[in-house]
């Protein structure tokens, strides 16, 4: 069993935090090309392993600096069967590497967990179409169907629970949390919101959780806001019952809305420091709240200004190149 599946840490009142945004950040700092978004495809060669162990190592250091816990996402994002198929992945060779993604973060975690830093391993479903637009919408139990190939993949492996990110309605979101149910997983749920803090079919967000809570038995642990700037949905968030199911923000650096970010050439990194203050009101709003990470345009920055401003004790961001010694330290050494 899992070190913390039936156990799960973030439940409780720590302040646990996650990574930023991963394939922006192979790609316009890391000067990736990513086909399709797809970081996972990066775990077929000894340089791409290595970026992608050094892109997690800075953010369990900073967690660590936070005395914060961590979560690791794996690099599932597009590891399913319409986007392998795109890049010419097999059923088989697709599975591999949802397991060799869930690996390569139990690996992290034996070099760098401590008493003060659980490390919580994510296996991460992305939706089957863009994460911005919801496109053809698939009824609940096509969803189920297609994304219960990747939760089953999971459910074998050593990660704790399943994380849907930039979900986009509630057909998928349901579809999500009856496949990971029906593998024996915990699930969270993640929804993309647009800049009226609304999903981008324009169902408001209380309604959206409401509708899978309803659907499924209240089957996902918790939900979370991702791909969005604070300033897009600060607003509609309310001093109200539903409001205790979410429990996790990831968001965008840019205040940019999404059709502004598809036609952008250059990344817009926002202001990291007012962006953890954005995170510090939060919180103060809403204490429950206490998964914390970014999504698009994000790093290791903009983490480090979270944990900043959520911890009564400054952190540090740690070095890039400091962190990537100790990890080859630690690795070594066991």
């Amino acid at each position: 069993m899992p070190k913390y599946r039936k156990n799960l840490p973030q439940l409780g009142q720590k302040l646990f935090l996650t990574d930023g945004g991963l394939e922006t950040t192979l790609i316009f700092h890391d000067g990736f090309e990513l086909p399709c978004f797809a970081s996972f495809d990066l775990l077929n060669s000894e340089k791409g392993r290595k970026a992608l162990h050094d892109y997690y190592v800075p953010y369990i250091k900073i967690a660590r600096d936070a005395g914060a816990g961590m979560i690791l996402e794996s690099v599932g994002w597009r590891a399913s069967a319409d986007w392998g198929a795109q890049l010419g992945y097999s059923k088989a060779a697709l599975a591999d590497a949802n397991r060799a993604g869930i690996a390569m973060l139990v690996e992290l975690r034996d070099a760098f967990e401590t008493e003060t830093t659980p490390i919580v391993i994510s296996g991460n479903i992305g939706p089957r179409g863009d994460g911005y637009d919801p496109g053809r919408l698939m009824c609940p139990g096509e969803a189920e169907a297609f994304h219960s190939v990747q939760a089953g993949t999971y459910s074998r492996t050593e990660a704790d629970l399943i994380t849907a990110m930039t979900l986009t309605n509630t057909n998928e979101a349901i579809g999500v949390a009856r496949a990971a149910k029906g593998a024996g997983m915990p699930v969270v749920i993640a929804f993309t919101v647009e800049t009226d803090g609304r999903l981008p079919t324009g169902q408001k967000l209380p309604e959206a959780i409401a509708e899978v809570d309803e659907a499924t038995a209240g089957t996902p642990l918790y939900y979370m806001i991702n791909c969005a700037h604070p300033t897009h949905f600060a607003g509609v968030l309310a001093d109200a019952p539903w409001m205790k199911r979410i429990r996790g923000i990831r968001a965008n650096a840019s205040m940019m809305s999404h059709a502004e970010l598809d036609n952008a050439t250059e990344l817009d990194a926002g202001d990291p420091d007012d962006l953890g203050r954005r995170y510090a009101a939060l919180r103060r709003r809403f204490p429950w709240i206490n998964v914390l990470g970014g999504c698009c345009g994000t790093d290791h920055r903009h983490v480090a200004a979270i944990g900043h401003a959520c911890t009564a004790e400054p952190i540090r961001a740690t070095a890039v190149n400091g962190a990537r010694s100790a990890f080859r330290s630690a690795a070594s050494a066991g």
